[in-house]
């Protein structure tokens, strides 16, 4: 499996520190604000990593962080007079159920910075006595100059740096590229935490190497997450972690491409973000996640209503023919085929080798092992091929079609019992891809909104008349369609799909 290394800027062979056990890590939000899109795009990509290497047989262990303690959730937390924990708390929540509703998968860990304060202190104390970090009145800053390899990740050098690099400035720093380490607090009522240095809080960038070496240790696989993350935190992360272990830190550096709009990246700063909360209204989250996966993760994504259209549609056309395979078969038939292909799949996807001594025990007819061994193991292969090429999804994508396109035209032939051992494996590959073809997925489109409007109000309408049976009549109506009214006392009536 080759995968391309940001740092080296080469694709390279996949091989784990440690035998067979895969070590990543990836940013996680800051939790200040609704995710968009651009976080789903993020989080996609990795959710289909952790998917595939596991789907390879690697023992992957995923770390995804929590940033909650930031700048950003302070800033909000006194715009709408709140506390910073009452902000991280509530847009976690957020997250966390955008995550679940796109189906990506939970990581192993997902530690929270305020979790974390001692790790991170234990790391600046070590690079404080090795010369890497100074206090000044109460912060500790990071030497950059005192550590050689800097720039090398974001592929710069100090002189580039120091004329052009957008960062924080201070009297208190000896450079203008040094990076806060701890924050002292300005006045007593901030959030802060005790330290060698006096009361604070930790810099950004340390958080995430005390999180990822608390939970996966001082070397690692995989750190990966958007392009805009290369400089300056993975930079300085990289930093502070190589000059505190004395070792390598990251095997591999990998980074997604942006979400773009109009050919500019989606990022809240520039005001031009779209919800993902916004998006699901819309479209399903097999149609999100096509969409992304429409592009290879390093490249970037171009957003347009056009675009979700498609991949609508092309999400449809592999639907249509599981539903079509499972309307003439049965779901029970499918489900067989998929127990008897299960050794085919096991073996195939952890060593690459066809079990030949096994394909002769399927009772099914000769034409159909004949497909099994020509057109199933080929298009099996195919994918694996795409995808350890640096995780190349729309090639991945198109076997998918092809996969369909067997089980459709089995469907109508002699034969169509082969169909299903085709949709046993485009269920597998999709999977893989974080698709979820079996969902029936429940219509929240504009017109349904809509429509619910108007009914509500005739329901209020009548209870305003106080036709009770009437408004009862419709309230029960939609509940028998799987569909909730909740009234309230000083707003409108709202509605949900039952559990």
């Amino acid at each position: 499996m080759k995968v391309f290394d940001t740092q080296s800027q080469t694709l390279k062979e996949l091989i784990p520190l440690e035998g067979n056990k895969i070590k990543m890590y990836v940013c996680g939000p800051t939790v200040y604000d609704f995710p968009h899109l651009g976080h789903a795009r993020c989080y996609i990509t990795w959710d289909v990593v952790y998917r595939y290497l596991k789907f390879r047989g690697y023992d992957v262990v995923y770390v995804r962080n929590i940033t909650d303690i930031d700048d950003k959730i302070i800033n909000k937390a006194k715009e709408t007079n709140s506390t910073p924990e009452q902000i991280a708390d509530k847009y976690y929540l957020e997250f966390k159920n955008t995550m679940d509703e796109l189906n990506v998968s939970e990581p192993d860990f997902e530690p929270k910075a305020t979790e974390n304060i001692n790790e991170m202190i234990d790391i600046i104390n070590s690079l404080c006595e090795k010369g890497f970090a100074y206090t000044a009145n109460g912060d500790v800053y990071f030497d950059v100059s005192r550590f050689q390899k800097y720039g090398r990740l974001s592929r710069q050098n100090l002189d580039d740096l120091k004329a052009g690099a957008r960062v924080e400035t201070s009297e208190k720093k000896k450079s203008p590229l040094d990076f806060a380490l701890w924050k002292s607090i300005k006045d007593e009522n901030e959030i802060s935490w005790d330290s060698p240095w006096g009361k604070g809080r930790p810099g950004w960038h340390i958080e995430c190497s005390a999180m990822s070496r608390k939970f996966l240790g001082e070397m690692i696989d995989i750190h990966a997450g958007g392009q805009d993350l290369i400089f300056p935190h993975h930079e300085n992360e990289k930093a502070q972690s190589e000059a505190a272990f004395g070792k390598d830190f990251v095997r591999f550096w990998m980074h997604n491409g942006f979400v773009r709009i109009n050919e500019e990246k989606m990022s809240k700063s520039l005001g031009n973000f779209l919800t993902i909360k916004d998006v699901l209204k819309k479209y399903d989250a097999n149609t999100i996640r096509f969409f992304i996966l429409t592009n290879q993760y390093r490249m970037p994504v171009e957003f347009s209503e056009q675009a979700l259209e498609s991949a609508k549609n092309g999400v449809a056309r592999l639907k249509n023919a599981y539903n079509s395979v499972k309307e003439k078969l049965g779901e029970e038939r499918i489900k067989e085929s998929m127990k008897k292909l299960a050794f085919l799949f096991d073996e195939m996807s952890k060593t690459g080798h066809i079990p030949f001594h096994e394909i002769d025990k399927i009772p099914v007819s000769e034409e159909a092992i004949s497909g099994v061994t020509d057109k199933l193991i080929v298009n099996f292969r195919n994918f694996i091929n795409a995808m350890d090429d640096d995780f190349n999804t729309p090639k991945a994508l198109s076997v998918l079609f092809e996969v369909s396109g067997c089980a459709n035209k089995a469907i109508t032939s002699e034969s169509s019992e082969y169909s299903t051992y085709c949709i046993a494996l485009l269920l597998k590959l999709s999977e893989t891809l974080g698709f979820n073809l079996e969902k029936e997925e429940k219509p929240a489109d504009e017109k349904l909104s809509e429509i619910m409007d108007v009914l509500i109000s005739v329901r209020q309408m009548a209870r305003e008349q106080k036709n009770w049976e009437m408004s009862d009549k419709i309230r029960d109506e939609l509940s028998q369609i799987g569909i909730t009214l909740k009234d309230h006392k000083d707003k409108k009536t709202t509605w949900s799909f039952s559990k």
